[in-house]
C-alpha cells in the first residue's frame, strides 16, 4: 500500500501564471527546521482561493 503524506497549510500567495492556471504557494518560515513542509502547486483558474486560506495537501504515490 502506498504511503500518504497529508498536511494542512496556509496559502502565502496566489500567483497569476497565464490564462489557464495559477500557482498556490506556501512555505514554512523556519526552513532550518527539518520537518518544515512547503508547497508550490499549479492549479486551474476558477479555484476561488486566496492568500490566507488554509488548504490540505495530500501527496500519494499512485
Amino acid at each position: 500500500m502506498a504511503k500518504v503524506l497529508d498536511f494542512e497549510a496556509e496559502i502565502e500567495f496566489v500567483a497569476d501564471i497565464n490564462d489557464y492556471k495559477d500557482c498556490l504557494m506556501s512555505q514554512d518560515p523556519t526552513q532550518e527546521n527539518p520537518i518544515a513542509l512547503w508547497f508550490n502547486i499549479d492549479i486551474p483558474k476558477g479555484h476561488m482561493l486566496k492568500a490566507g486560506d488554509r488548504v490540505r495537501v495530500i501527496v500519494e504515490k499512485i
